[in-house]
């Protein structure tokens, strides 16, 4: 008996090494997997802000309008830096992608690094595989999109379209199909409800959506108090950390064919104004050739 005890308790003792051998290396490999979810990057835009809804608050860069829609912006940026912070990200890198800036260095949030400023080289500058998510925070529907607020695509005077490989695309699909050359997902849009739907239908239902107001018409929105939107879009972003596995790269077969067309009134008689209606079409195989 007293052989078989030991016997057993042997078996018993080894069977619960290899227990807690398993138990360690699952931790481990948890440990592994969320480090690689560590780094993100952020592209900006201000017409899907919190609080903004008409062109003068876009238009003239550093009046007195302008300014508070930056500021708006700063805030909503400094909820979705501490959502990542907060949910595990180590490294935040924000992306100015507007085209007349919008960060405000002494509004910056702690614990990100800010590329802003022009002019500069083409691209996402900065990103590169060893990122593990995008969020594109503060965007807008594409042009032409009923009741999408500010909506528009690249250039709102000229009423520009785009399609790649015969699929008409916004900003969304833009940038997050030049994240696809560096086969990093987008796990987290903000804007309008119009912006939302369209990114749930270019990148999938995984992709976390946060709505900061909703479209009645170009320059008509149902407004969300501040406090809200911030609420929603830290949880927005913590909640982002957890789908980055689920959200798959945006890629398009290369050679992309792509085609633009738009109102162009350079070079016209003064006495005929009417802007002509041009396409350009061209091939893209790189990140910086959109």
């Amino acid at each position: 008996m007293s052989q078989f005890s030991h016997s057993c308790s042997r078996r018993i003792g080894s069977a619960s090494m290899r227990k807690n051998f398993l138990i360690s290396a699952c931790i481990i490999f948890l440990i592994s997997f969320t480090g690689k979810s560590q780094k993100i990057y952020i592209i900006t835009d201000l017409e899907g802000a919190s609080g903004v809804y008409k062109w003068s608050q876009i238009d003239n860069k550093d009046d007195a309008l302008n300014r508070e829609a930056c500021e708006y912006y700063m805030k909503d940026l400094e909820a979705v830096v501490k959502g990542f912070k907060e949910a595990g990200a180590k490294e935040v890198f924000v992306f100015d992608a507007h085209g007349l800036q919008i960060i405000i260095p002494h509004l910056m949030t702690p614990g990100a690094k800010y590329l802003t400023g022009h002019p500069r080289p083409y691209g996402l500058l900065g990103l590169d595989s060893s990122f593990s998510g995008v969020a594109l925070i503060g965007f807008h529907a594409m042009e032409g999109t009923e009741n999408g607020v500010l909506n528009h695509t690249q250039n709102p005077e000229n009423h520009a379209r785009y399609w790649y490989n015969g699929v008409e695309s916004g900003e969304i699909a833009q940038d997050a199909a030049k994240c696809g050359f560096f086969g990093v997902p987008v796990i987290m849009v903000s804007g309008d409800d119009a912006t939302c739907r369209e990114a749930t239908r270019f990148l999938g239902k995984d992709v976390v959506t946060v709505t900061v107001k909703e479209g009645i018409a170009e320059e008509c929105a149902v407004l969300y108090p501040l406090e809200e939107t911030y609420k929603a879009l830290f949880n927005g972003a913590k909640k982002a950390m957890t789908v980055i596995s689920k959200c798959k790269p945006y890629v398009l077969k290369t050679p992309i064919h792509a085609k633009k067309i738009y109102y162009d009134n350079k070079g016209l008689d003064p006495r005929f104004p009417i802007p002509v209606l041009k396409t350009t079409e061209w091939i893209i195989n790189s990140e910086p050739e959109f």
